[in-house]
């Protein structure tokens, strides 16, 4: 069965990504497509090298369709490209330290590039965004109420929502059912109008590059609808002359 290989949150860590990659190539070519949703450069030198190996994928690879998240815009506004002049959220959560690596592990050209991506990608019948449709920077999680996923799928009206934003890896399903709502002005009566909801879901797709060791995608299957987490323990050994990357995986 052909797989979509759904990713986030690489994050400028190239280790994490190559022990993704060399998952995927151990799925037999079953998968047909990969995603990045957003998040793919962060504060970390080998940002750059991130960037170019995503964007020349090796003999046999496939080559990744990337949109944007915070991360990247957090980096558009640095070089005053983004939607504000002040990148007073990353400031607040990270501090200056971060704010000055972050520019520093960025080239004007790969600032160029990301300036271009797109927000986000519909396939089939299918959302694969970094945040929301309401915003790049919302985190939906397990704990985000029912109406609130509902609207974010109507919005665009789609019955699967892949995101990436919390870093979380979660599975959210609406069962089927109606909604039904009324508006009352002063001079009117209320008029009731229901909808009626098909069975819909929310995917968090995981991170693969924030915690060192441990990285998290997710695989999607649209012939079945069905969703797989995987979860890639790797670890970098240094030899005299020489780097390898040692990775195991598991499923749940």
């Amino acid at each position: 069965m052909n797989k979509w290989a759904i990713l986030s949150g690489i994050e400028g860590n190239l280790a994490a990504y190559e022990a993704v990659i060399a998952d995927i190539k151990r799925q037999i070519n079953q998968v047909e497509a990969i995603y990045i949703l957003g998040d793919l450069v962060g504060p970390r030198p080998e940002t750059e090298k991130v960037v170019e190996r995503v964007r020349n994928p090796r003999h046999g690879e496939l080559e990744p369709l990337v949109c944007k998240g915070w991360w990247e815009e957090q980096c558009l506004i640095l070089h005053g490209l983004g939607p504000n002049g002040e990148a007073n959220d990353l400031m607040a959560q990270y501090g200056g330290e971060t704010v000055k690596l972050l520019f520093e592990s960025v080239s004007r050209q790969t600032v160029q590039w990301l300036r271009n991506l797109d927000f986000g990608f519909f396939e089939l019948d299918c959302l694969l965004i970094h945040g929301t449709t309401v915003s790049i920077d919302e985190e939906l999680t397990p704990d985000t109420p029912p109406i609130q996923m509902l609207d974010r799928l109507t919005r665009m009206q789609a019955n699967n929502l892949f995101c990436g934003r919390s870093g979380l890896a979660f599975q959210y399903q609406l069962q089927a059912g109606s909604v039904t709502t009324d508006v009352t002005t002063l001079d009117s009566p209320k008029f009731p109008q229901t909808m009626t909801i098909s069975p819909r879901q929310i995917i968090g797709v995981g991170n693969v590059g924030r915690t060192l060791g441990l990285a998290t995608y997710t695989l999607y299957t649209p012939s079945t609808n069905s969703v797989e987490f995987k979860t890639i323990h790797y670890g970098v050994s240094q030899g005299f002359q020489n780097k390898s990357v040692k990775v195991t995986s598991t499923e749940f």
